[in-house]
C-alpha cells in the first residue's frame, strides 16, 4: 500500500473519478496547467486533457454557477475555491441554487457537485488565508459539510463526495497537507509518512459520508474534533495524562450523532474542540446536540476551546490558534468539576 501526504491523496482521488466516470469535470483557479497552488492537482491536465481539468477565470461566483448548471445537466464538477476565505463571493450559488436546487424541482434535478476549499491557520495566512468558515455552510439545509484530518480518510471521503447526488463543502485543512500538526508550532514538522493513516489504497474505495471515527479510545472524557484539531486534541491527551477519548467528526453536517452520544454516555463528560471563532462556531451546535441527547449522563459542564472572535491574527497566529495547553486546561475543568 502507498503512502501519500494528504495532496497526494486528494489527487489520487481525483484521478481515480477521472478514470472512472467521463461525467466528472475539474476545474478552478490555476488547477489546470499549474496544478493548484498546493499542487493537488498537478498532473491531471496532462493526463486527461483540458476539457477534462482546466482553469477558471477569478471569479467564485463564475466557477460554482457553471458547476451547478453543468450538475444539473449531468455533470459532476470538482470546483476548487483557492482558499476557503475567497467563497463569499460565490454565497448566492451555494446558498440559493445548489442547496435549493432539488427541493425546489422535487427532485427532478440535482446538484452532485463538490467544492474543494483549504481551510485554517497554521501558516501565516493571515486574515485573508486563515479562516474556517464550516458553521457558515452547516446553516444551510441542502447540502453536506466534510472536513478529512488523514490521507486516508481524505482520498475515502473526496471519492464519496464527488459520487454523491448532493453539493458538498469539501474542507481541506492545509496545515495538515504535508504531515500532521500537533500544534507545537517550535517543533520540527512531522511527515506524513510516519504516520499509519499515510498508507492509502491506489485504487477506488470510499470512507462514508456521515460515518465519525474514534482516533483514540478513552474513558476519562469525549472529545468532539475535526481538522487539525483531531492531532492537537490527541497531543493534549497525550501530555495531562487525561484518558480522553478523541472522535473525529470527519463529516461535520450531517453528521454521525449515535457516535457522539455513545461516546458521551460512556465518560459523562464532553470536550468541543474546533478552530473558528468561538461564537455561533460549529462548537456551539455540537454542545447543544450533546446537551439535548446526554444530559442525564453529564457529569460536569461542556467545554469549548476555540480560536477567538477576532479576525485571525498574523502577528499573533499561536496566540489564536488552539494549542495543546488550552486544550489540556479544558480538559481539567471538565474532570475537577
Amino acid at each position: 500500500m502507498a503512502t501519500m501526504t494528504m495532496i497526494q491523496a486528494l489527487r489520487s482521488a481525483m484521478d481515480v473519478m477521472l478514470g472512472r466516470d467521463a461525467n466528472v469535470v475539474i476545474y478552478g483557479q490555476d488547477v489546470g496547467y499549474f496544478g493548484g497552488v498546493f499542487r493537488c492537482t498537478e498532473g491531471l491536465q496532462a493526463k486527461y486533457g483540458r476539457s477534462r481539468v482546466f482553469d477558471a477565470p477569478i471569479s467564485e461566483g463564475g466557477i460554482v454557477g457553471s458547476a451547478i448548471g453543468m450538475a444539473a445537466y449531468g455533470l459532476r464538477p470538482v470546483v476548487e475555491v483557492q482558499f476557503a476565505d475567497y467563497f463569499y463571493p460565490a454565497s448566492d450559488q451555494i446558498v440559493s441554487e445548489a442547496a435549493r436546487l432539488r427541493h425546489r424541482s422535487a427532485g427532478d434535478f440535482t446538484a452532485p457537485i463538490t467544492i474543494r476549499m483549504p481551510c485554517g491557520g497554521g501558516i501565516f495566512g493571515g486574515q485573508t488565508h486563515s479562516q474556517s468558515p464550516e458553521a457558515l455552510f452547516t446553516h444551510v439545509c441542502g447540502i453536506r459539510t466534510v472536513m478529512p484530518s488523514t490521507p486516508y480518510d481524505a482520498k475515502g471521503l473526496l471519492i464519496a463526495s464527488i459520487e454523491c447526488d448532493d453539493p458538498v463543502i469539501f474542507l481541506e485543512p492545509k496545515r495538515l497537507y504535508n504531515g500532521p500538526f500537533d500544534g507545537h508550532h517550535e517543533r520540527p514538522t512531522v511527515p506524513w509518512s510516519q504516520h499509519p493513516a499515510s498508507e492509502v489504497p491506489e485504487g477506488h474505495y470510499t470512507v462514508p459520508l456521515e460515518s465519525a471515527a474514534i482516533v483514540r479510545p478513552g474513558s476519562d472524557l469525549t472529545v468532539l474534533a475535526y481538522g487539525t484539531m483531531v492531532f492537537v486534541s490527541e497531543a493534549a491527551a497525550k501530555e495531562s495524562g487525561v484518558d480522553a477519548e478523541i472522535i473525529d467528526l470527519r463529516s461535520i453536517w450531517p453528521l454521525d450523532l449515535p457516535a457522539i452520544v455513545a461516546s458521551v454516555k460512556k465518560t459523562g463528560r464532553c470536550v468541543v474542540v474546533h478552530e473558528a471563532t468561538r461564537t455561533s462556531g460549529f462548537g456551539a451546535e455540537l454542545v447543544a446536540l450533546v446537551q439535548e441527547h446526554c444530559f442525564y449522563h453529564l457529569e460536569a459542564p461542556i467545554e469549548r476551546v476555540t480560536g477567538w472572535d477576532t479576525p485571525y491574527p498574523h502577528a499573533q497566529e499561536w496566540s489564536y490558534f488552539p494549542s495543546p495547553a488550552r486544550i489540556a486546561a479544558a480538559f481539567q475543568r471538565a474532570m475537577e468539576a
